[in-house]
């Protein structure tokens, strides 16, 4: 059996003292934990602030001691603060404690506290010092002792925060003569007087809503709101002021009253619908992004074209005072106060005579167009059909009316001049000005081939480039008249994929187009690469996987009368002077000058592709373009793209570029069927 071992004198301290240790650290701890859930009064302060940021009103006045709850109800604190902070729209609320004021202390029954507030208003930055009391409730938490100027440091009891806000008028867009995009108009406001309703008011309401085609629902909601009296006018819907059949039919109905009410008006309506665009109401979404700026929930704000891109200048500034005034209404102090600004009016180089000329030409298409002078870049005019009417967005569309504009096959939503086409035959002036350029061609090149179609080799199994007509001699004049499309492949052969994809990156492919709207660039190849001899070939001839930007195109064109420099386009006028080249010397000036006489010829020839565009004394050059759109070169159902880009010849103030496409002409002439449209715009454009 063993024997029980005795524990030194020393030892027996050690475990004393040890264990006091150990005692004394718990205690510690659990006083520093416990001390650490109190709340110092600068966290407490901080959070108040956030609230207020947050515009959690309630939350701040539980964070009153109660002396001050005793003073003030929840709801008379929660309408001064909303009146205060929400009269200028404050956000991005931020308090900055004096450092002479923060301490470790927390036994302190009571604190003051210096500090910095700033926010963000409708009139700018607003900042002011201040100082705040807390001080400890029975559950040792810090409160606030608040009083009226916890608001702003000079307003006192009695006064009152009032703010005065004026909208600004939204700025006009015309076009280069003056003539009105974009700007105020009128309508008929269609609305119910609640007390003039008939007996049989849900009888009364469901006409009202089978005349306007909205719901019930949207009626009896506007109806219900709190703002609502017997006597006043409440309005369900705005509609045309032209709408007179529909508006005789509605006045037969008791309650029923029509008003004259302003709104943003579209003179072009469709016509220049991609390039002004269009307002509306903001979005929630929208008016959280806008905070500050002088949105509230009733505005109306750009969505597309001109609207959108130049929001900023044309929506102007929002006025703001935000003052403090005793109880007669006298102005006492200005917290803060921005003056407003009505947005500016914009011009741009539009002509609405040639954009509704143009549309004209398209309206019953589905296609873009594209005009501008070649020597100044002034863009004059933009056309993507079909197209929506801007002023409908301004009324507002039913939600039947929505559905089906979204859901038409022909996508009067969508800017076809934003996107990127297969340009078929109008891109072989451009290949012909690079080869040129490059020493791969010259004007008395000839293509060597026998028949209508063509291979380089055997390599190519059963792959051949065709064309329609045989003519003689094979030269590049002869080509571009003829729109050889072996010419044109054998051409892009003998420059070689690398030289070829240099020059279209010269061009400016795969890169946008500086311009005011954000348009997609022009691309070849997949990743930025042609990866066949048969793809290149293809490319000679605008097929392959060229994909080019209406606009972009245009601007290619602009360097057969800049001496081989591609013009800056603008559609600002008063960007004009900052304008010039976008690239400069692309082509040598002798290939510029070479491709316009042989484009000239495209027109002129009475065997040229373009001879339908002539127009006796004038110059025109110009080149067609029918683009196959297929799956693979057997198939037979795809679709065609129809072409022509031309050119009237002139001074720096009458030179004039026209290009049109049209989709789904095959079988209606291919580019045959949009010459004459072209042609016309030219003869009555002066």
């Amino acid at each position: 059996m063993e024997q029980n071992k005795k524990i030194s004198p020393k030892q027996a301290a050690a475990i004393i003292i040890i264990a006091a240790v150990l005692v004394l650290g718990g205690i510690l701890g659990f006083f520093l934990y416990q001390n650490s859930k109190i709340e110092t009064p600068e966290m407490r302060l901080k959070q108040y602030f956030q609230f207020a940021n947050d515009k959690e009103y309630e939350k701040m006045y539980q964070m009153l001691s109660e002396d001050s709850r005793s003073t003030i109800s929840e709801e008379a604190f929660i309408e001064k603060n909303q009146n205060f902070y929400g009269s200028m729209e404050a956000n991005q609320i931020k308090i900055s404690i004096a450092e002479d004021d923060k301490s470790n202390s927390k036994r302190e029954s009571a604190r003051t506290l210096s500090y910095q507030l700033t926010m963000s208003t409708l009139a700018g930055e607003l900042s002011f010092e201040n100082s705040a009391i807390l001080s400890k409730n029975k559950d040792k938490m810090y409160m606030l002792n608040w009083s009226v100027q916890d608001l702003h440091p000079h307003l006192k009891e009695g006064e009152e925060i009032k703010a005065e806000t004026s909208y600004p008028k939204r700025g006009n867009i015309y076009d280069r003569n003056g003539v009105m995009l974009a700007g105020e108009g009128t309508a008929s406001s269609v609305g119910i007087v609640p007390g003039k309703l008939p007996e049989d008011r849900e009888g009364a309401i469901a006409q009202i809503a089978e005349y306007l085609d909205v719901s019930k629902e949207k009626i009896e909601t506007a109806l219900s709101a709190n703002w609502v009296k017997d006597d006043l006018f409440v309005p369900i819907r705005t509609v045309a002021k032209t709408e007179e059949a529909l508006k005789a039919q509605l006045l037969t109905i008791p309650g029923v009253k029509i008003s004259d009410t302003t709104v943003r008006y579209y003179p072009l309506g469709q016509s220049a619908a991609q390039v002004v665009g269009y307002t509306q109401n903001i979005t929630a979404e929208e008016l959280e992004e806008h905070a500050g700026e002088g949105y509230t929930a009733t505005s109306q704000i750009g969505k597309g074209g001109i609207e959108k891109v130049c929001e900023k200048q044309l929506h102007g500034t929002t006025g703001c005072k935000v003052s403090i005034v005793d109880s007669d209404g006298n102005e006492k102090f200005v917290i803060v106060e921005q003056k407003g600004e009505d947005g500016k009016d914009i011009t741009l180089t539009i002509d609405s005579i040639l954009q509704s000329q143009m549309y004209r030409q398209l309206a019953e298409d589905k296609g873009w167009g594209a005009a501008m002078n070649p020597k100044t870049g002034e863009v004059l005019a933009l056309v993507s059909t079909p197209a929506y009417n801007p002023n409908d967005f301004v009324m507002g569309y039913t939600s039947k009316a929505w559905e089906e504009l979204n859901n038409d096959a022909s996508k009067p939503l969508y800017n076809r001049c934003r996107s990127t086409w297969a340009p078929g035959s109008v891109f072989k002036p451009i290949v012909a000005a690079l080869g040129l350029t490059q020493g791969a061609l010259t004007a008395g090149t000839e293509a060597v081939y026998e028949g209508l179609q063509w291979q380089k080799d055997s390599s190519w199994g059963n792959y051949y480039v065709t064309t329609l007509t045989d003519y003689s001699p094979k030269n590049l004049e002869n080509a571009l008249i003829y729109s050889d499309n072996i010419y044109f492949a054998q051409a892009a052969l003998d420059m070689g994929t690398e030289n070829f994809q240099k020059g279209l990156d010269s061009v400016g492919f795969n890169e946008p187009v500086p311009f005011t709207m954000e348009y997609k660039p022009s691309t070849y190849g997949e990743d930025g690469k042609i990866q066949s001899e048969t793809e290149l070939a293809d490319s000679g001839y605008g097929q392959g996987k060229i994909l080019v930007n209406p606009l972009h195109l245009a601007v290619m064109y602009s360097a057969f009368v800049n001496d081989g420099s591609m013009i800056t386009p603008y559609l600002i006028k008063e960007e004009g002077e900052k304008t010039g080249y976008w690239k400069e010397n692309v082509f040598t000036k002798e290939a510029a000058e070479t491709v316009w006489n042989d484009m000239v010829q495209v027109v002129d020839h009475p065997d040229g592709t373009g001879h339908e565009a002539m127009i006796e004394g004038k110059t025109i050059a110009g080149k067609t373009g029918t683009a196959e759109i297929k799956a693979s070169k057997e198939d037979t159902t795809g679709t065609e793209l129809g072409y022509f880009m031309g050119i009237r010849d002139g001074d720096e103030n009458s030179c004039l570029l026209i290009g049109m496409m049209v989709e789904d002409v095959k079988d209606r002439g291919g580019s045959h069927y949009v010459v004459p449209k072209v042609r016309e715009c030219f003869a009555n454009y002066k």
